[in-house]
């Protein structure tokens, strides 16, 4: 499996964190390269893509000042296979990393990331009232996997909101 980069710099827009990578993701060493995986087509209907991206661009979102990670590195088939330890090391990890890049705000793609991340026990989809990194905005976001059954228009319409707050 390759490994796969963040996709960082200091002032984003907007960073994005999935769970983790997919096997294909791991075959590829692109973001959200599994077909099945919604993300690119979403982002292109919510607005927030000029254009529709493919996995193997996903170095080109810093051009739009937008970046990419994961809670937790290593490719898995589902998140479901994520341990609680690599749930532990992986918040610490991207708080670091929000800390130092200093994004202007972080969509967590998926609810489960952001209460991983943020310790909380709800969260409702959208903006968050309190920040875990002062002066970063949280939003959460549904997952983008194929997986979830919420139905695609359901999940721009979130994604819309994120490109008016973020645009």
């Amino acid at each position: 499996m390759k490994p796969i980069p963040d996709h960082l710099t200091y002032h984003l827009n907007l960073l994005f964190v999935g769970f983790n990578p997919s096997l294909m993701s791991g075959e590829t060493g692109h973001h959200y390269a599994n077909p099945h995986n919604r993300f690119w087509k979403i982002l292109y209907q919510a607005g927030l893509t000029p254009r529709l991206y493919k996995a193997e661009e996903d170095g080109e979102l810093l051009r739009l000042g937008y970046g990419l990670t994961n809670i937790v590195s290593r490719p898995t088939r589902s998140a479901a296979e994520i341990t609680r330890e690599e749930y532990k090391d992986g918040k610490e990890k991207l708080k670091r990393r929000i800390e130092k890049y200093c994004p202007k705000m972080v969509c967590f793609v998926g609810k489960g990331v952001y209460l991983a991340y943020s310790g909380r026990k709800k969260a409702e989809w959208g903006l968050q009232e309190i920040p875990v990194v002062s002066g970063v905005r949280d939003f959460v976001a549904p997952s983008s996997s194929g997986l979830v059954r919420m139905k695609l228009d359901e999940i721009v319409e979130i994604y819309k909101q994120l490109a008016n707050l973020s645009g």
